[in-house]
């Protein structure tokens, strides 16, 4: 049994003293900032908690592989559902409340695969699966902290691969730059709030994400910032002013998380959250989508994205529907 405690009571006082005696530990803390999983690495129990975070895992990799085609079948929320959310949001965008929101929705599935299979036979950098709980295997950094330089990378903007001219078409495309924009300029604030000489590295580059339907372009920019030599003294600290992740929220931050609420038909829990190690050392974290969870027996699939003044319902709809997939090839 995983044991979790309230970040905020909690959580980050316990962040802060691992780091400060560089003791190595795996955190896990959800969307509100309500409840967390905080262990020392050499506790963690794999028989009900298994990671991989860019190749340090604590787990060995199954021999055994799934034979396509394995059982996936998904059944999204209905287009009215959907658009009462997105009416909810659009209005608000009309009335300047925000300029981007993350809209998502909760998607039944039914596989022939558990959780755990989810998560050993998925390719993804970061990996993560607590019994009876959820899997998560997601494509997204949070932040990375190396040499006193902290590292931010959002992800916004996705597109099949496969399409003829697909990096110019999405790098064009007038919709998914005013939300990367936003969404950097939004991340370079929070960054502005633990770090100094904050500036963005790259801007749009791409990832390729392989799927069990289709190859994937996700486009993603990296933000950096110098930190305190004594950072890892703060480390819970540190996350109680990044948290939500923007690139899950939208901005600005704290008035759009009140138009998540109130358009979103239920609570994300885990879902958008972050987790990652502290090394002892270093630190690497990543953004938790790409998240299947289980409630009485059953498994759902949570998954939306940003929505601004220029997006259209159906496009979002079907996009929300398309972010339901394995990593599995």
């Amino acid at each position: 049994m995983i044991s979790e405690i309230p970040f905020r009571a909690k959580g980050i006082e316990l962040m802060n003293k691992l780091g400060t005696t560089s003791t190595p530990f795996l955190f896990v803390i959800d969307y509100k900032m309500e409840n967390s999983v905080i262990i020392p690495l050499q506790q963690i129990d794999n028989t009900v908690l298994c990671f991989e975070i860019n190749g340090t895992r604590n787990f060995e990799p199954s021999a055994q592989s799934i034979t396509p085609p394995f059982q996936f079948s998904k059944h999204p929320v209905s287009r009215d559902i959907y658009q009462r959310g997105f009416d909810i949001v659009m209005k608000n965008l009309r009335l300047g409340n925000s300029f981007l929101t993350n809209l998502t929705f909760t998607t039944p599935i039914h596989s022939n695969l558990n959780l755990k299979d989810f998560f050993m036979n998925s390719k993804a950098p970061y990996k993560l699966w607590i019994n009876e709980k959820f899997a998560v295997y997601s494509p997204e950094k949070f932040v990375i902290i190396h040499d006193n330089v902290i590292r931010s990378f959002p992800m916004k903007g996705t597109i099949d691969a496969t399409l003829e001219n697909a990096e110019q078409i999405i790098l064009h495309d007038e919709k998914e730059m005013a939300e990367h924009y936003t969404i950097v300029d939004l991340i370079r604030n929070d960054l502005s709030l633990v770090a100094k000489k904050v500036r963005v590295e790259r801007f749009r580059y791409f990832d390729t994400i392989n799927t069990n339907q289709k190859t994937l372009l996700q486009v993603s920019s990296e933000i950096a910032g110098d930190l305190e030599p004594d950072w890892q003294n703060e480390i819970g600290t540190i996350f109680s002013k990044l948290l939500p992740a923007g690139s899950i929220t939208g901005a600005p931050k704290k008035k759009t998380i009140d138009i998540i609420q109130e358009a979103e038909s239920e609570p994300r829990g885990y879902y958008t959250g972050v987790f990652g190690i502290f090394d002892g050392k270093n630190l690497d974290s990543a953004v938790m989508i790409r998240f299947v969870e289980e409630r009485g027996g059953s498994l759902f699939y949570h998954s939306g994205g940003g929505i601004t003044v220029n997006s259209i319902c159906e496009h979002e709809y079907q996009e929300m529907i398309e972010k339901v997939y394995v990593p599995i090839n």
